[in-house]
């Protein structure tokens, strides 16, 4: 089994050059996209003198570059300009010279031709339900024929190509020619005629052969009344309708179909050196095919392999998932148990900042604060009051009796300490008590005299 789908274009650790590139990628696109069908719209029409055609074939969303080249272009009918819907078939290649995609074009058909496109499918999907088709059904062609019946148009490079071949290759047979239309209206009826006529004649093989067209002009080939006619006989038939790539309902039902009607002759009259050429080449057609298929299978394994997971690759993949979710959990833990630490801490601060003996602590350093402050706060209290006393004293003592007892007054009191302020208040023979500046004298009135008597301020 290939298992790199490169390896077959030796690829593998290939440093390539640009030329070299482009070549082999033209290869692989040839080989994987040989004959397609594509619908579009033409633009940028271009005829250049060499015959070939290029164009642009497009849609609503994409385009690519056509090349129909000289040999090809000469068989389309239909006038080719821009914008006219046509449905197209060829292969997938590259022009190396620009590393442009491209369609390499054989024949190019109007797109209106889809009924009839529709019309050959049905027809072939009846014909193949009732086992026309069918391997079973299919006669083996003779090694070596001796006379062959050719149903085909007497005129052409058909019948001509035949008898060419046959010459050259096994003069010996006897060709008959049954003619007939193989195109147009009249062709199925006279196909039908031949065909009956060809089988009732005792030919060891027959070549119903036509050359290439339209789907249009190969249209009596899909022709059911055809088909069963060539089913209904009992002669081998090869079918060699058109070029390689064109396939009539016809080929389904004979025996053998060739690609072109050379091609037929050459199978009923083939020599050992083709055969032996043909065996090789359909054996490196069916490696080729058989890498193909082996590579587009071992491209869908690995894709399959891709998308199949093993149970162990699941379980590790779970382990790391579960692995994660642990460290997730365990890093949220943490942050909750960091977060739920820091408020212990602030709530332990709040309560150490409330505790009873904190502030005990406080008061108690105040009260010592306060209790030396009380002692300095007395002294300078008693200190201000004593100056204010002192200064009050002064005062006091400037406007106080005994201030003016010091300076020679003297102040009489009676025998209850009351101020006498007059002569009239005393009586004769009256004891009085005489406060001095310094000491006392106890006196007797002798006589008052109630006239007042005037002192000279200078005795």
């Amino acid at each position: 089994m290939i298992k790199d789908p490169f390896a077959r274009l030796n690829l593998d650790r290939e440093v390539l050059t640009v030329s070299q590139l482009n070549g082999r990628a033209r290869v692989l696109l040839e080989d994987v996209f040989s004959n397609i069908w594509v619908e579009g719209e033409i633009s940028n029409l271009a005829r250049p003198a060499s015959g070939h055609i290029y164009f642009t074939l497009k849609d609503s969303g994409a385009q690519v570059r056509c090349a129909l080249f000289r040999n090809n272009a000469a068989r389309v009918r239909q006038a080719l300009k821009d914008g006219l819907a046509v449905k197209v078939r060829g292969k997938v290649s590259l022009f190396e010279g620009r590393g442009d995609y491209q369609l390499i074009l054989d024949t190019v058909e109007p797109a209106g031709d889809g009924a009839l496109r529709l019309a050959f499918d049905a027809l072939k999907e009846k014909l193949s339900a009732e086992g026309l088709f069918s391997p079973e059904r299919k006669v083996p062609l003779p090694a070596h024929p001796q006379r062959i019946g050719i149903i085909s148009s007497p005129t052409g490079a058909v019948i001509r190509d035949i008898i060419s071949v046959f010459r050259r290759r096994a003069p010996q047979v006897e060709l008959t020619l049954i003619p007939t239309a193989v195109q147009g209206r009249e062709a199925t009826a006279q196909i039908v005629r031949a065909l009956k006529l060809a089988d009732a004649r005792g030919f060891d093989a027959l070549i119903l052969a036509r050359g290439g067209g339209s789907l249009e002009d190969l249209w009596c080939f899909n022709e059911e009344a055809v088909a069963r006619a060539v089913d209904a006989c009992v002669t081998p038939i090869v079918s060699a309708v058109g070029h390689e790539t064109d396939v009539s309902i016809s080929d389904f039902v004979a025996d053998v179909r060739a690609p072109t009607p050379s091609a037929a002759a050459e199978l009923l009259a083939p020599d050992s050196s083709d055969l032996q050429r043909r065996v090789e080449s359909l054996h490196r057609r069916l490696v080729m095919r058989i890498r193909d298929r082996l590579m587009r299978d071992r491209l869908r394994l690995d894709g399959l392999a891709r998308r199949l997971r093993h149970p162990g690759e699941r379980l590790r993949q779970q382990a790391q998932r579960l692995d994660d979710l642990d460290m997730r959990m365990r890093r949220a833990f943490e942050r909750s148990l960091n977060t739920r630490r820091e408020r212990l801490i602030r709530l332990e601060t709040r309560l150490a900042a409330q505790h009873p003996g904190r502030q005990l602590a406080m008061l108690r350093q105040r009260l010592d604060s306060l209790a030396e402050r009380l002692p300095r706060a007395m002294r300078e209290g008693l200190k201000s009051r004593r100056l204010q006393l002192q200064s009050q004293m002064q005062t006091l003592h400037v406007v106080s009796p005994l201030a003016t007892l010091g300076r020679g007054y003297s102040i009489l009191l009676d025998e209850r300490g009351n101020a006498i302020r007059s002569a009239g208040q005393t009586r004769t023979g009256q004891r009085l008590k005489a406060r001095l500046g310094e000491g006392e004298l106890h006196v007797r009135v002798e006589d008052n005299h109630l006239t007042p008597v005037t002192l000279s301020l200078l005795d």
